[in-house]
């Protein structure tokens, strides 16, 4: 095979990998998600209290980031990479508290001019679910199958990875579960379930949810409807983001 030959095909698959996993500020993937109706929660198993009850709750058509938010596009946003795991421009940026985001997010839609937020817990767990299935863990797999869809404990080596390398959800979502937690836009509340709140539970500070669990997480945690919660400005390394994209 001629010498020019196999620079182009290598110059193709670096830019096919750039273009897919890189992420850029105009070119950003993202999944159509048709809205509905589902329940949120959990009510039998081993669950935590913040989990219960399940309730029924509706969310509209939205668009959500086919990948967490990689290290390069926060670069070309904000200047700088904050990670502290920081072993490829397309592995997921973390490290970064929910009020950073708040600014990668103000400074995006203005270079955009787009509306771009973080998902809220009902429309995540929605898409989580595929559309609001029953899923009990990760996915429609069993927990043979679950080291094809994501990166935790069992075989994550206490590091993150390189976004989209494992199967995605029946929506087209890459890492729903697992790498990193994510950021939400909710504020947290244990009892958030307990009157039956729908959607989105909004304060000025605090801790807000995080979702979806990360590389050291253990496969029975690995469920659409765990949550954590950390204080606003906590910057840790097994926390990300994931981006929704709003009319």
């Amino acid at each position: 095979m001629k010498k020019s030959v196999i620079v182009c095909m290598l110059f193709m698959m670096v830019t096919l990998s750039q273009s897919v996993y890189g992420q850029g500020v105009s070119d950003i993937p993202m999944v159509f998600v048709k809205g509905g109706c589902y329940q949120m929660g959990e009510t039998s198993g081993d669950v935590h209290q913040n989990e219960k009850p399940a309730h029924e709750v509706c969310v509209r058509d939205f668009y959500m980031g086919k990948y967490q938010v990689t290290q390069s596009l926060w670069k070309e946003v904000m200047g700088d990479n904050p990670s502290k795991l920081q072993t490829g421009e397309s592995y997921p940026v973390e490290s970064v508290s929910w009020n950073d985001v708040q600014r990668f997010i103000q400074r995006l839609n203005a270079m955009t001019g787009k509306k771009y937020n973080l998902p809220t817990e009902a429309q995540w767990e929605f898409a989580c679910r595929e559309g609001g299935k029953d899923v009990g863990k990760a996915y429609t797999v069993s927990e043979k199958e679950l080291s094809d869809y994501a990166w935790y404990r069992d075989n994550a080596e206490g590091s993150t990875h390189a976004v989209g390398q494992k199967h995605p959800n029946e929506l087209g979502l890459y890492d729903m579960l697992g790498n990193v937690w994510v950021w939400l836009r909710d504020a947290y509340a244990p009892d958030a379930y307990a009157d039956g709140k729908t959607t989105e539970n909004i304060a000025s500070d605090g801790r807000r949810v995080i979702r979806g669990g990360n590389f050291n997480t253990n496969a029975d945690s690995l469920r659409c409807s765990r949550k954590g919660s950390y204080p606003s400005g906590s910057q840790e390394q097994d926390i990300g983001f994931r981006l929704v994209l709003e009319d």
